[in-house]
């Protein structure tokens, strides 16, 4: 087991320390602008965003890539795993990091965090791109499929074990989630890597399955009922979908579905040859359509050159 310093990947970027919600948030950050945050899903962290960190910065933002309550140098308390907390996790980092509102941008879990967000915290966010993220409400259909995400989501209800197994043998089950989930060709040795050691992280392997747990089990109960109602609200953001074609955890048609609860502008870019996890499988494809997006709500910003950037 290691302490959380296998959170700290040096590069381009800044790392700190921000407290919000209650808690203390670990952030990478680079550039000058608007902000961009950007959510990591599982089983990751940050560093899922080394990619678009500079791109992002080179194109005039300001990407902060967050690592989520209970994942990497972040706090790992003992609750505030549901959706509803997580995404005042956020809205209040938001906060935190000084600006009025954010172009969220969340992959997995992470996009259901931002989903969330647009729901719980409108003013927090002024534009959501969802990555391997369906709308909250569709994302039912992907529970029930049978597929391996349906597989992981069951096994994570147990008791301890789905823990023990995550951990086993240095953390090699988290390997072989990344190699099952993506395409072929990802994830490469450094990758896999760089994830087992942050999930040898105390307490990551629990924490990270709480979050599942409670996407299960809260749709029987009268919090997950009140989610799921509050959900019903439409989006009034800009929208962007990034779809790997090749996902095996949510169907594409799936994930596009979600276009129903959008009512401000829609966006969708189905990744051709990649699988869960398209920015890193497929990261320049996933660079142009984000920075493009984001110029078309933005407007055209000046591009940094080496000097502003952190």
């Amino acid at each position: 087991m290691l302490d959380d310093s296998a959170a700290y990947v040096d590069g381009p970027w800044t790392h700190r320390t921000v407290s919000a919600a209650g808690a203390r948030f670990h952030v990478a950050e680079l550039g000058e602008g608007p902000l961009v945050l950007l959510l990591h899903g599982f089983p990751q962290f940050w560093w899922a965003w080394r990619d678009q960190l500079p791109a992002l910065a080179e194109a005039g933002y300001r990407a902060v890539a967050v690592d989520l309550r209970g994942y990497g140098a972040s706090d790992k308390t003992p609750r505030g795993y549901d959706l509803v907390g997580l995404a005042q996790d956020m809205a209040s980092l938001v906060r935190a990091l000084g600006a009025a509102d954010a172009a969220v941008v969340g992959h997995g879990v992470g996009g259901l965090v931002g989903w969330t967000m647009t729901a719980y915290h409108p003013g927090a966010v002024r534009a959501l791109a969802a990555i391997s993220a369906p709308h909250p409400r569709r994302a039912a259909r992907v529970l029930f499929s049978g597929g391996p995400g349906t597989r992981h989501m069951l096994r994570a209800q147990l008791p301890i074990l789905p823990e023990h197994r995550l951990l086993a043998d240095g953390c090699v089950r988290v390997g072989e989630l990344l190699d099952e989930w993506s395409a072929p060709g990802w994830p490469d040795r450094e990758a896999q890597e760089r994830y087992r050691l942050a999930f040898s992280i105390p307490k990551v392997s629990h924490c990270s399955l709480e979050y599942h747990r409670w996407i299960f089990r809260s749709r029987w109960r009268t919090d997950g009922l009140r989610y799921a109602n509050r959900m019903r609200l439409p989006v009034r953001v800009p929208v962007l979908q990034l779809h790997g074609a090749l996902d095996p955890v949510c169907p594409p048609d799936t994930a596009r579905s979600s276009r129903k609860h959008v009512l401000g502008p829609f966006a969708w870019v189905r990744v051709s040859d990649a699988g869960h996890f398209p920015h890193e499988e497929r990261p320049r494809e996933v660079e142009r359509a984000l920075v493009g997006w984001l110029r078309e709500i933005d407007g055209e910003r000046p591009a940094a050159d080496d000097s502003r950037q952190r």
